[in-house]
């Protein structure tokens, strides 16, 4: 069935799911609105890892190929914590600059007959005629806005403030940094995306912030207290800011009751957003799209196929949501594991996740998974030594 499909919004969700339909049927019309222009976007890098490059090259191997070869990967992480530096091997981790990651969805979209328009911005009061129209225009989506009271839309304030900065450090693993002020803590969250640049995610809590005046100083003063502050990961490397440094903003944690309603549907940040610290924002944007033309292909009429897609993500999107809320509360309980020796602080920063941590002392916690480890390892060992151990017995003499 051929549709016309208006998406609103130029990033990474729009520009994929735009790309999946004209693959599914190039009679599709299909034209993505993007109000800024072409080229300039906000943040640094994004993340992700190995499984959602495997469904990349199952949906389109095209655009992944252009993916995995601007990406960079890291397969392990460190931790630095006062005079202590801990690393622990990890699933492979990849990066990719978001200026990077547009212009490879874009080039594809448009060599597949998709309508780019730039600096073309659309309201609730001028969408054009479609089938289909989608939301994937952020958290902030002025058509979600509009629709607010049919969708259920709901935010909530985390407590920590952040900001999004780059480095010309490259990184070569993804890095925790913990520093400690004379009010309070300030962290770093680091990893590399191209061969001369990484992303600096800095978070500590209101106490800090107000008591170091980073919600007062200019730009150059965040950025020089900073990179003093982080001096032991920089080496000697700059910060670089932008609009955004000098926000400090608290992170907003999006949902709705439904995603769609009539002919438009959210998609990305417009329908769900999840805290920073678990690297999920983009490769959950890109599953939505994922899904979303999955169902359209499947279902023969539009509202069927929005049904379905919402019923299908909201299910999968459930452990990533409670891993995400349980990671945010984890830092910002962080003075509960920051006294511990490094490599437990980090062992138990890997299992920050857990719905068990926040009502087991840590050192407790730490020792019952190491116990369970190593439990694991004996199962396996068991299971891998039984058949052998069976087959020797059935064949002694």
């Amino acid at each position: 069935m051929r549709v016309k499909v208006v998406c609103v919004g130029g990033g990474p969700a729009g520009l994929y799911l735009a790309i999946l339909l004209k693959r599914q049927d190039p009679s599709h019309d299909i034209t993505v609105h993007e109000r800024n222009p072409e080229g300039s976007t906000y943040g640094w890098g994004v993340t992700y890892w190995r499984a959602l490059m495997d469904r990349l090259h199952t949906y389109d191997p095209e655009s992944a190929r252009a993916v995995e070869e601007g990406s960079v990967r890291w397969h392990q992480g460190v931790a630095y914590v006062r005079d202590q530096v801990t690393r622990q091997p990890g699933d492979p981790g990849h990066g990719i600059g978001r200026h990077r990651l547009l212009a490879i969805l874009a080039d594809r979209a448009r060599s597949l007959g998709v309508r780019l328009e730039f600096e073309s911005e659309i309201t609730p009061d001028d969408l054009p005629e479609a089938d289909l129209v989608v939301a994937a225009d952020g958290i902030h989506s002025a058509l979600r806005a509009r629709h607010a009271a049919d969708l259920g839309a709901e935010v909530s304030e985390g407590r920590n403030h952040y900001v999004w900065l780059g480095t010309t450090k490259v990184f070569d693993s993804f890095t925790f940094a913990f520093a400690e002020t004379g009010h309070g803590w300030v962290w770093c969250y680091g990893y590399p995306y191209d061969d001369g640049h990484s992303t600096c995610v800095i978070e500590c809590a209101p106490a800090t912030l107000t008591g170091l005046g980073l919600d007062t100083l200019p730009e150059a003063d965040q950025l020089a207290l900073l990179e003093k502050l982080f001096a032991d990961i920089l080496d000697g490397s700059p910060l670089i800011g932008g609009s955004s440094a000098t926000a400090w903003p608290t992170f907003r944690t999006l949902t709705n009751r439904t995603w769609h309603h009539g002919n438009l549907v959210l998609l990305g940040d417009a329908a769900h957003t999840t805290h920073y610290s678990i690297g999920a924002g983009t490769t959950l944007a890109l599953e939505d799209a994922m899904c979303l033309a999955d169902t359209l292909r499947e279902h023969g009429a539009v509202p069927q196929a929005l049904a379905a897609y919402e019923r299908q993500r909201r299910a999968e999107l459930v452990s990533a949501q409670s891993a995400a809320r349980l990671s945010a509360q984890w830092y910002e309980n962080l003075p509960r594991y920051i006294d511990l020796p490094a490599h437990r602080m980090f062992a138990l920063l890997g299992q920050r996740h857990s719905p068990l941590l926040p009502y087991v002392p840590p050192q407790l916690y730490y020792g019952i998974d190491k116990a369970a480890g190593r439990l694991e390892v004996l199962r396996r060992l068991k299971r891998w030594l039984g058949p052998r151990a069976a087959r020797a017995l059935h064949t002694r003499p």
